[in-house]
């Protein structure tokens, strides 16, 4: 069993809202949403095994306050509280309060070990086995992407590169008027030396008859999404998971409102539910139990409950 959550997206600040001003974003509730679902999991019985934080854990406004550091801590000091691993997947307001070198200073690089991961070491992207016979792969959605990185480098200049082909509006934040409406800068994609990389590792659960966790901040299936809100070259990655038999699941957040879908190779794609956007009398997040042929979901809140057959 493991735990999981998205976007908590904590600020020491009032509620606010949306980039589109009609969304309500209860920024400080959310931490005291997260000590709720720690509470939770932390008396679970029999106890979980670890829990994945699926990105986007401080808001980006934290930059501007000058508070990065301090919610960081706060948001950490929580997720401390429980005696399991947390495994962080980066998303883009992690990207916007510090850069990759940065990140990897910090508790949200879970990455483990140099072996388990690809050779860039500021690819936020692993693998590790919880269990028998089951393998969780993190892998890192903004390895392509213009946030966090050093204007002058070559990963900046090629991911600019990759999205002006795609986007030339002013904002490139603005999905208005693209026909690939998710090649905007708050989404990023995945490096060939990193879907290289992925695709060695399902080849050896393959091999090894293991059952395989997905976990990226941003969704890979176009029906886990709004449309918007999906991984720039996504074809790329469901490719390297539909030439294998051992991936059953891809778990994302980064669309707040959450998604689902059962894809035409038998995967489950789980786009879950946002923190930030959650009332301060409900909650979002979810206890996942693993069998032989299924994951059983236990949501809180917003979170429906949910059976996933292999």
């Amino acid at each position: 069993a493991f735990g999981v959550i998205a976007d908590i997206q904590f600020a020491d600040a009032e509620d606010g809202y949306d980039f589109g001003g009609c969304r309500r974003r209860y920024y400080r509730h959310s931490l005291r949403l997260l000590q709720e679902a720690v509470r939770e999991w932390a008396s679970e019985s029999p106890p979980i095994d670890f829990v994945l934080q699926l990105g986007d854990s401080i808001d980006g406004q934290n930059a501007r306050r000058g508070e990065a550091e301090s919610a960081l801590q706060q948001v950490l000091e929580v997720l401390g509280q429980l005696s399991v691993p947390v495994h962080h997947a980066w998303g883009n307001h992690e990207l916007y309060n510090f850069s990759r070198a940065q990140l990897v200073q910090t508790g949200l690089y879970s990455r483990a070990g140099g072996s388990a991961g690809p050779a860039d070491t500021e690819c936020h992207a692993y693998h590790c086995s919880p269990g028998p016979r089951l393998r969780l792969v993190v892998l890192d959605a903004y390895d392509t992407s213009i946030l966090g990185t050093d204007r002058g480098g070559p990963r900046y200049q090629e991911s600019l590169r990759v999205l002006r082909e795609k986007n030339p509006n002013d904002d490139l934040n603005s999905p208005e008027g693209l026909k690939e409406p998710h090649f905007v800068a708050f989404n990023g994609g995945f490096s060939q030396a990193q879907l290289d990389w992925f695709n060695e590792v399902l080849k050896f659960s393959d091999e090894n008859q293991e059952k395989v966790i997905v976990m990226a901040h941003v969704p890979l299936h176009p029906s886990a999404s709004d449309g918007v809100c999906l991984a720039w070259n996504y074809g790329a990655a469901l490719a390297v998971v539909h030439a294998h038999r051992c991936v059953v699941c891809v778990l994302a957040g980064h669309l707040h409102d959450g998604a689902y879908c059962l894809d035409g190779h038998g995967v489950h794609h789980l786009t879950l539910q946002g923190v930030i956007e959650t009332p301060p009398d409900s909650n979002a997040f979810a206890t996942i139990y693993v069998y032989e042929d299924k994951m059983v979901l236990r949501g809180r809140g917003r979170i429906p409950d949910r059976v996933m057959h292999f």
